[in-house]
């Protein structure tokens, strides 16, 4: 008899830190022994929070599900970057950054909402003549990629812990939180990198109904 998943499910997983969304995937696919399996939106290994995992006839719904806008939350540290934008590498710069005021963060805030333009970043999974773009910035090749075009609906923050500022992000799908802290760094004119990053909902699908993943593996045992 062949098994729910194998039918088709939608699963609400939060994504552990340090697990890159395929690696959830392979888990899944072996716990659950279905054959098709996918997600709808990468999470960076770094990042925690909410992937949706669509099996058996659902994986034909992830692609519209991937174009769905996106919410998360998180911390950008100014005043250091790294050439992945965020902590899979070390730090290539530092800078004073005891003269922003509140104004210079609000300023640079209001120049990331609504319709921009975004440069990925070279540590990224985009394909460059049939290779990752992340492989090629690991061996020192120089990574061109082109502009895209996104919408930020909102982009709040709170900066009452320098040199952290907590954020929160609305936007469209294709956005990459990682250039959105380093570009907010440069405005400002001391760099910046993602501390910290939590995917929180896509479309209307929250984390909040997400199970973590050893929960789901757990209660799944328990009731096959």
């Amino acid at each position: 008899m062949e098994n729910s998943f194998e039918q088709g499910r939608l699963l609400l997983i939060n994504k552990p830190v340090d697990w890159t969304s395929f690696d959830v995937v392979k888990k899944l696919r072996y716990t659950l022994k279905v054959k098709k399996i996918g997600h709808a939106g990468t999470l960076d290994p770094l990042a925690t929070g909410l992937l949706i995992i669509g099996t058996g006839k659902f994986t034909k719904k992830l692609n519209e599900l991937q174009g769905l806008d996106k919410t998360y939350e998180g911390i950008i540290e100014i005043g250091k970057t790294t050439p992945s934008y965020d902590l899979e590498t070390e730090f290539d710069s530092e800078a004073d950054w005891s003269n922003i005021s509140n104004e210079d963060l609000e300023k640079a805030r209001q120049e990331f909402e609504g319709d921009i333009k975004q440069i990925p970043p070279a540590h990224s999974a985009i394909k460059i003549d049939g290779e990752r773009a992340y492989k090629k910035a690991r061996k020192n090749k120089v990574v061109k990629l082109e502009p895209r075009e996104l919408t930020i609906h909102s982009f709040e923050i709170d900066a009452t812990n320098l040199p952290e500022v907590k954020f929160r992000v609305s936007c469209s799908k294709g956005t990459y939180i990682r250039s959105l802290a380093h570009d907010f760094g440069q405005k400002l004119g001391v760099g910046g990198y993602l501390k910290k990053l939590v995917r929180t909902s896509v479309g209307e699908y929250q984390l909040s109904d997400a199970l973590d993943l050893d929960d789901f593996i757990r209660q799944n045992n328990e009731s096959s």
